[in-house]
């Protein structure tokens, strides 16, 4: 049912984007990966994938982006993933730390929905954001992360609001702790990273993080025409955390 469909993807380069990219693959969609890194080239396979090396925060990128979509023909689904983390108290971080972090996580999924509705409109296709546990809980050093996702579980809400009647539909999935490499890296900053580690999966009540391509499922779930019937619904992927 999605064979020949289309879909960008921002952040593609990093776990979750990469888990989403070979999900929409499986799936018959042809893809435009996004991201700031060059390792989105890896991803690219003629005529399947096209890579676009930008800053996803960027009004240009998300030009470029749909422009490559356009060259496919159509466009079906915008997968706004892109994103940054912080762990830093408040009185620690700078101007310049907060403007990137809005830019990474907020202003990225601004300029590529507004860049991508023409063409979903015309499709009556779907967005689907990587908002975030934080964006509802308050978590220690995570203020300014916590102030992007919350903005993103927002955004998800108005714009699947304002575009319902003219069928397009917007939701999100809001992942907890993941186990990837760069959580992986992150944590071993931590002072005591076997402490944090445990601290974290005593808080996830399936007693494990969840997987990239756990999270990717859910994507593709949101995005798959099987869900028409939900619109401006954040899906949590995240073990149970948010029920406690």
């Amino acid at each position: 049912m999605t064979a020949g469909h289309v879909a960008i993807v921002t952040g593609a380069s990093g776990g979750v984007g990469r888990a989403v990219v070979a999900r929409f693959r499986a799936a018959g969609y042809r893809v435009v990966g996004v991201d700031i890194s060059p390792a989105v080239e890896d991803l690219a396979v003629p005529g399947e994938v096209v890579a676009v090396t930008g800053d996803a925060g960027a009004a240009a990128t998300a030009e470029r982006a749909v422009a490559a979509a356009a060259r496919f023909g159509r466009l079906d689904v915008l997968v706004n993933n892109a994103g940054r983390f912080l762990q830093k108290p408040i009185t620690d971080t700078t101007d310049g730390e907060f403007d990137a972090l809005v830019a990474a996580n907020v202003r990225s999924a601004f300029v590529h929905s507004r860049a991508a509705l023409p063409m979903l409109l015309d499709s009556r296709g779907s967005i689907v954001i990587t908002a975030s546990t934080s964006g509802f809980v308050g978590v220690a050093g995570q203020s300014v992360y916590a102030i992007t996702k919350g903005a993103l579980v927002q955004l998800t809400r108005a714009l699947a609001v304002e575009y319902a009647d003219r069928g397009v539909r917007v939701n999100a999935v809001a992942p907890g702790a993941i186990d990837t490499d760069f959580v992986a890296e992150h944590r071993a900053r931590d002072p005591d990273p076997e402490r944090s580690r445990r601290i974290s999966l005593e808080r996830h009540p399936i007693g494990r993080f969840s997987t990239a391509d756990e999270v990717a499922r859910a994507i593709e779930f949101l995005a798959h025409p099987a869900s028409g019937g939900i619109t401006g619904t954040v899906l949590s992927v995240d073990g149970g955390y948010l029920a406690r």
